[in-house]
């Protein structure tokens, strides 16, 4: 039976066929248990390094990255009041009306370990998927910040698209997965069924950047033909993580 789990455990993340000695798990499992949850902890709770990330996003050629808080004042009172996070404290540091096709908003959401991970390869996978074709805007990184903070920013930067690069709520099986959420033609009070969300970005365990980014452009290209995203915008491009 061992060998069954072994085989199952090799394809999944999940916490299954758990050793166990007697009538309780092992002392190994409990410990990576453990570890498990201090990294979930730490991906929530942990504020995000902001200079070295906007160091890597200013690297990639996209001019240098706009920094903005949302209205709460510290990362517990982002965790009680989700309120707070969606709204900025101060949009002056964005740019308006830049007039770009696409904006990128990378906020720090519910794992900082999974921006400070992925955010940066992302980006330059977005980045190279519309090269030559499609506009973006200056990068906005937000902190303490929700999904629907990007509709402020995305309205004030004049984008056609918005797309918000969050940290996604970790489990104790990853705590370092990034979403995408997609909204088109962005304002404040678009609700969740106006968005197409691409979810489990964290290569190599769940989908990789190049197959996320050709998942995006197919997503940006169907809105701007649709005129709307949400759920009347399907994906079209099939595509199979890298």
């Amino acid at each position: 039976m061992s060998a069954t789990w072994d085989r199952l455990r090799a394809v999944t993340q999940s916490r299954i066929g758990q050793d166990r000695i007697g009538d309780t798990v092992s002392s190994a499992e409990v410990l990576r248990f453990r570890s498990a949850h201090a990294l979930a902890r730490d991906a929530v709770r942990e504020p995000l390094d902001v200079e070295p990330l906007t160091q890597a996003i200013d690297a990639l050629g996209l001019g240098p990255a706009v920094v903005v808080a949302s209205q709460a004042g510290s990362r517990e009172e982002y965790l009680r009041r989700p309120d707070l996070g969606r709204r900025p404290a101060d949009l002056a540091p964005v740019p308006a009306d830049v007039g770009a096709d696409v904006g990128v908003v990378i906020a720090d959401g519910l794992s900082t370990t999974a921006v400070a991970e992925h955010a940066v390869p992302m980006l330059a996978a977005i980045r190279d998927v519309f090269a030559g074709r499609l506009t973006l805007a200056p990068v906005v990184v937000a902190t303490d910040a929700r999904v629907a903070l990007g509709d402020h920013v995305g309205a004030h930067l004049g984008v056609t698209t918005l797309l918000v690069l969050i940290g996604e709520r970790p489990g104790l099986s990853v705590s370092d997965s990034l979403g995408i959420y997609l909204t088109h033609r962005p304002r404040p009070g678009r609700r969740d069924a106006e968005r197409n969300c691409i979810s489990n970005i964290h290569p190599p365990e769940g989908l990789g950047y190049e197959a996320a980014a050709r998942t995006v452009a197919a997503l940006v290209d169907g809105a701007r033909l649709l005129g709307e995203s949400g759920v009347r915008l399907k994906d079209s491009s099939h595509s199979i993580g890298s």
